[in-house]
């Protein structure tokens, strides 16, 4: 049987039928690849992600964490400045704390029209790179 995996979980709440889709999702993919979600947490939006997800990082119990939910296409760039800050706060905390994070945050600039057909598999996706990178061994020296 392959290692198993203490994970969490953190999702916006301002899509909330749309998250709980994913979460479902997730929870599904997770089972399958021996991950078990320890925490779920559900943060406003997009920019409370990094915070949500640095404080689970610093729990020695949590391997790594899944960050899902949806930035959608607005009037201004503030969307694309989002997805932007958010994207490289998360990369940041990978190489600070050396723990993953299934990046499952669908946009920026997604359409509505486009969101449905997209939240289960980026779920997936979220939960697989995860499972991969935990999995990881670096080459010898």
């Amino acid at each position: 049987m392959a290692k198993s995996f203490d994970i969490a979980v953190v999702l916006g709440s301002f899509h909330k039928k749309e998250s709980e889709i994913m979460l479902k999702a997730a929870e599904a993919a997770a089972k399958q690849r021996d991950l078990v979600i320890r925490y779920i947490v559900r943060v406003p939006g997009s920019y409370e992600k990094p915070l949500a997800v640095k404080r689970l990082m610093r729990r020695p119990d949590i391997d790594g964490v899944v960050v899902m939910g949806i930035i959608e296409r607005g009037e201004t760039a503030h969307g694309r400045v989002m997805g932007q800050t958010v994207s490289d706060a998360i990369v940041q905390l990978q190489l600070e704390f050396m723990k993953p994070v299934g990046f499952g945050i669908i946009g920026p600039e997604v359409q509505p029209s486009q969101i449905a057909p997209r939240l289960e598999p980026h779920a997936v996706a979220a939960v697989e790179a995860l499972s991969v990178m935990l999995r990881y061994e670096e080459p010898p020296h």
